[in-house]
């Protein structure tokens, strides 16, 4: 475990992010991850010690061009990008 949040592409970037060219796009998947790690430490002020259900999945749009599945786990004090969906734009 760790002490202090993150977020991360699970299982890894190549399976996550792999054949996404579009690298402003990626860049405002990594904005908004930044983002729900404030919020998740903000909300889990001890995730470490958590002891309820983990969040279930949940989604962010990115303009029209996309979305991506994350899930916060606060016993690991982790964001996981789960999947990212590239439109377009």
């Amino acid at each position: 475990m760790t002490d202090t949040w993150a977020w991360e592409y699970d299982p890894d970037p190549g399976y996550v992010i792999g054949g996404i060219d579009d690298l402003a796009f990626i860049a405002k998947v990594e904005q908004r991850a930044d983002e729900l790690v404030r919020a998740a430490t903000a909300l889990y002020l001890d995730g470490a010690k958590y002891t309820g259900t983990s969040p279930r999945v949940r989604h962010e749009t990115i303009d029209a061009a996309g979305m991506f599945l994350y899930q916060v786990v606060p016993r690991h004090q982790r964001v996981c990008i789960r999947q990212v969906t590239f439109l377009g734009q």
